[in-house]
C-alpha cells in the first residue's frame, strides 16, 4: 500500500496545485467559510465515507473514512480560513475577496489533504482502523475551531492525532519537528486605567492615566526579566496604548491591549498572577481604577515525544526524493490552536519547508507578499501519508 499510495499522490500532484490556487482566489475569514466548507463537502459527495458538517462552533467537516479491518483511530487534520490581510503577491491565483487573503498557508493544508484522503478512501480495504479528516475552521481567530471540535466529543476515539503547517523558513524537501513543547500558549488582555483628567498647568488636581499607563508598560517587563525562570520561555507585548488627546490636558482615561506568549502552563500562571498584582499596584501607587480584561485562548501545543519519535523514523526511512531532509525545529514562539487536540489527544504536529524557489530570504506566514513553492504541497501529502502507513503498519 505504502508504494501506491505514493504513486497516487504524485500523480495527482498538479490537482493539488489547482484545488490550492482556487482556494487561494477565494479566501473566507475565520467563523465566515461558508463557501470553502462547501467546496470541501461537495469534494467528498458520491466517496464512500462519513461526512459531519457544521462541526464545533462553525463551520468544521469530519470525514470518517472507516477500513475493512478493525483497529485503531487517527485523526489528520487541515484549517481552512484566511486572514484580514491585502495580498500584495504578483500572482495570477490572486485573492479575488479584497482585504482577505491566504497568508498563512491553509490553502495548501486544505490541497493537501483532500488528495491525501482520496487516495486513502481508495486504498482503505488495506487499512485496519479508522481515519478521520478534521477540517477546521476558524484557527486564526480566537476562541477558533479546535477546542469546539474537541468538546463536541466526535473526536472522542482517537488514538492519535497529526498536523502539518507550511513554513517558509526552509526549502521545499525539508520536514521539521519538535517533540514535547513545540509552539507557544497565548493570552490577550486589555487594561483600561480610569483616572482624572485636568488642564496641564495642574498635575496635582488631577490622577494622569497616561502616566499610570506608563508605569504598567514598563512594570510588565520586568516580569519575563525579573521574574521568570531564566531558562523557561515568555514573551509580554503591548500592542496598542490608546491614549490621544490634546497636548495641554491630563489625559483621564487610556486603554491598553496586549499579548503572552508562554511555553507552558507554569510559565502562564505565572505571568498572570504577576500582571494581576501589577495592575493592583497601579491603581494604589496613582489613585486610579484599573479595569484588566485577561483571556487565554491557544494553550501551548505539545508533541507526545513517543509519538513524535516514531514520526521522525517513519520519516527519514522513507528514502524519497520529494521528502529530502529531517530537520529538528527549534521551539517556536508562535501559537496554533492544534494544541487543543494535542492536549487531549497524543499527538505531533510538524512542518513542512515551502521557501519559494529563487528568493534569498521568504516572506513570512501572515505577510501579504507571503507564498509558497507549490511543490511543497506533494511534499506534505506523502510525509503525512508516510505517517498513517507506519502508524497502521502497511506495508
Amino acid at each position: 500500500m505504502r508504494s501506491k499510495l505514493m504513486e497516487m499522490l504524485e500523480a495527482r500532484k498538479d490537482e493539488m496545485i489547482q484545488i490550492r490556487r482556487y482556494l487561494h482566489e477565494n479566501p473566507e475569514l475565520s467563523f465566515k467559510e461558508e463557501k470553502t466548507a462547501q467546496y470541501i463537502a461537495n469534494f467528498y459527495k458520491g466517496k464512500d465515507v462519513e461526512v459531519e458538517t457544521n462541526v464545533g462552533n462553525g463551520y468544521g467537516i469530519i470525514v470518517t473514512i472507516k477500513g475493512e479491518k478493525p483497529g485503531k483511530t487517527i485523526g489528520l487534520r487541515a484549517d481552512f480560513d484566511a486572514l484580514p490581510i491585502l495580498e500584495e503577491t504578483d500572482v495570477p491565483f490572486k485573492s479575488k475577496n479584497e482585504g482577505v487573503m491566504h497568508a498563512c498557508g491553509h490553502d495548501g493544508h486544505t490541497a493537501y489533504l483532500l488528495i491525501l484522503a482520496d487516495c486513502l478512501i481508495q486504498l482503505k480495504s488495506f487499512i485496519a482502523g479508522t481515519i478521520k479528516i478534521i477540517h477546521q475552521h476558524a484557527e486564526e481567530t480566537p476562541p477558533g475551531g479546535a477546542k469546539s471540535i474537541v468538546e463536541s466529543g466526535v473526536l472522542d476515539d482517537l488514538d492519535a492525532v497529526f498536523g502539518i503547517h507550511l513554513f517558509p523558513t526552509n526549502p521545499t524537501g525539508d520536514v521539521g519537528y519538535r517533540s514535547g513543547y513545540a509552539m507557544a500558549g497565548r493570552t490577550y488582555f486589555k487594561l483600561v486605567i480610569q483616572g482624572t483628567g485636568g488642564h496641564g498647568s495642574s498635575p496635582h488636581l488631577a490622577n494622569d492615566a497616561i502616566v499610570a499607563g506608563s508605569h504598567f508598560v514598563t512594570a510588565v517587563q520586568t516580569i519575563i526579566s525579573r521574574r521568570l525562570n531564566p531558562f523557561d520561555v515568555g514573551v509580554v507585548t503591548i500592542g496598542s496604548f490608546d491614549g490621544k488627546g490634546a497636548f495641554n490636558v491630563i489625559k483621564d482615561s487610556v486603554e491598553l491591549e496586549g499579548d503572552v506568549r508562554y511555553m507552558t502552563g507554569e510559565t502562564q500562571q505565572l505571568i498572570e498572577k504577576e500582571i494581576h498584582r501589577i495592575v493592583g499596584g497601579v491603581e494604589a501607587e496613582f489613585g486610579v481604577k484599573c479595569e484588566l480584561t485577561y483571556a487565554p485562548d491557544y494553550p501551548p501545543l505539545y508533541n507526545d515525544p513517543k509519538i513524535t519519535t516514531d514520526v521522525v523514523a517513519s520519516l527519514e526511512s522513507m528514502n524519497d526524493p520529494d521528502v529530502k531532509k529531517i530537520v529538528e525545529f527549534p521551539m517556536f514562539s508562535g501559537s496554533e490552536d492544534f494544541s487543543y487536540y494535542a492536549k487531549k489527544i497524543p499527538g505531533c504536529f510538524f512542518y513542512i519547508g515551502c521557501k519559494p524557489k529563487g528568493v534569498e530570504k521568504a516572506y513570512f506566514n501572515h505577510h501579504p507578499k507571503f507564498d509558497i513553492d507549490e511543490e511543497a504541497l506533494l511534499v506534505a501529502a506523502k510525509s503525512v501519508g508516510q505517517v498513517v502507513c507506519s502508524y497502521f503498519e502497511l506495508d
